[in-house]
């Protein structure tokens, strides 16, 4: 079997491995469809669940099992977000009527946690579809740093490197030397923070359909809420603990946009080791910052200061700030409206650019990437004042930062803006929208973030080829825009 056969072999046999995980992820809908009384909904997830098993086993019998090198696992992320999510739109499409392009839309920025939506009446989805919405996000949450590890640990360490770079870890530290274990260990982490939060949210009111979604949501930090008016609706619809809801899901997002390798740190009592992470540091000075700056442009803005709206101004502020940082897309007060005047606007806009940690759920170009960037021009003018022969290395946490990863960082920042420019051009081009809202369509899906600067009615009209364009953003952004660009070169797939 020559090489190429091989790599074709490897990367399609584990994608029917693949499939057939997913096609038993659509029995927890298919059996809330049932439970609800949605029976006119059933038959929409036992087609999903069918074709979803069918080809995942047509893939086994097919391809053969191989040794899995760093291109192949490259390849399998690539191929397997573009295709899972294909499944994953059928209940949308079915369900809705919508076209497969909206459908497949929808399942991409679930997946990817995006959270921009092309539904306009959420409400009047079923329950079973809006369940099925809310765990794909997830799913997709760490969906890429341990779906594949978990079918492929096994096999050698081209994985662990590939999930160690997609989740912006700078080393391959992980919590135990065992790549199954690490697997265990940040899905407990993960689980046990989504179940603590639907006990809050319970407490504090929501029903239990109401709290286990938007839990799903939050620590994914991807945003999709069961209502247009997402969290906002507890206030709109009456409920008495309104400003606790907010506050909770404020903390849950936080601490989704929070290197999960530190939640492991905090639950094994190295506490000072969270506090000494320049990162963890930096994301908390920005998030304290943000919420500062927005607060004075605020009362600038409108000429005043009332210790009476005090609570409820820094609520919806940290609220905001919190959930642009974490790139979850939550939202209390519309980031369109006045109560975020100019200045407000454009320090969202650059929450949007660095987003959360690394080793988080968050999207973005992260905290840690942003630092080094950053590091790295007050080195090169440090640099100036040096001999030509004077060595100077960059430092990050008590470590020299290796050379190679800075080359990363500086080639994946210019292909996460160089995205973003094509896309804005290509969403100008052929919708009505105008140059800021264009920009900022594109920036939103490229960073995984979720909010724009228009509204989801325009959303849903745009032309088929922006919510392709805007499509590719999610995947090129959520999955290190390697693995996406990768597919399409047949050098890949003959000498990997």
């Amino acid at each position: 079997m020559g090489r190429t056969n091989r790599t074709i072999h490897t990367v399609f046999h584990n994608l029917g491995k693949l499939m057939i995980l997913e096609g038993i992820f659509f029995f927890i809908p298919l059996i809330y469809s049932l439970l609800a009384g949605e029976t006119s909904q059933t038959k929409y997830f036992v087609i999903s669940s069918t074709l979803s098993f069918f080809f995942g086993l047509l893939f086994l019998k097919i391809f053969r099992e191989g040794i899995i090198y760093f291109i192949e696992s490259l390849l399998i992320v690539g191929v397997s977000w573009i295709l899972l999510a294909v499944f994953a739109s059928l209940p949308f499409s079915l369900s809705t009527g919508k076209s497969f392009i909206d459908g497949y839309f929808e399942a991409v920025s679930g997946l990817t946690t995006t959270g921009i939506t092309i539904f306009t009446n959420i409400e009047s989805l079923s329950k079973s579809v809006i369940l099925w919405r809310s765990l794909i996000q997830w799913f997709g949450g760490l969906g890429i740093l341990t779906l594949f590890l978990a079918i492929t640990f096994k096999s050698n360490n081209a994985y662990f490197r590939l999930f160690s770079a997609e989740s912006h870890k700078i080393d391959s530290a992980r919590p135990t030397p065992s790549i199954f274990k690490t697997v265990i260990i940040l899905w407990s982490i993960y689980g046990v923070f989504t179940i603590i939060e639907i006990i809050v949210l319970k407490i504090f009111g929501m029903n239990i359909f109401d709290a286990i979604n938007h839990s799903l949501t939050t620590l994914s930090t991807g945003g999709f809420s069961p209502y247009d008016a997402s969290i906002q609706h507890f206030k709109n619809a009456g409920y008495h603990y309104y400003k606790e809801i907010e506050y909770v899901i404020t903390f849950f997002m936080f601490l989704g946009g929070v290197n999960f390798l530190l939640h492991f740190k905090l639950f094994t009592g190295k506490i000072k080791d969270v506090f000494k992470d320049l990162e963890f540091r930096v994301f908390l000075l920005i998030i304290f910052s943000s919420v500062s700056l927005i607060l004075l442009s605020h009362y600038v803005n409108i000429g005043s200061f009332s210790i009476k709206n005090f609570e409820s101004d820094f609520r919806h502020t940290i609220f905001t700030v919190v959930s642009i940082t974490t790139t979850t897309g939550f939202g209390t007060t519309d980031i369109n409206s006045a109560f975020f005047p100019a200045l407000a606007k454009q320090i969202i806009l650059i929450l949007m650019l660095i987003g959360g940690s690394v080793g988080s759920t968050a999207g973005g170009v992260k905290v840690l990437r942003i630092t080094v960037l950053f590091k790295l021009f007050k080195k090169e003018i440090q640099r100036l004042r040096l001999p030509k022969k004077a060595i100077s290395k960059l430092v990050i946490n008590g470590k020299i930062f290796p050379t190679d990863e800075i080359k990363r960082i500086t080639g994946l920042f210019f292909g996460w803006l160089f995205l973003i420019f094509i896309g804005a051009m290509i969403t100008a081009l052929f919708s009505d929208l105008n140059a800021w809202q264009s920009f900022s369509g594109m920036f939103s899906a490229v960073g995984n973030i979720g909010p724009f600067y228009f509204s989801v009615e325009q959303m849903s009209k745009l032309p088929d080829i922006v919510k392709i364009t805007y499509i590719f953003g999610m995947l090129a952004g959520r999955l290190e825009i390697l693995p996406v660009i990768l597919i399409f070169s047949r050098k890949a797939w003959k000498n990997s």
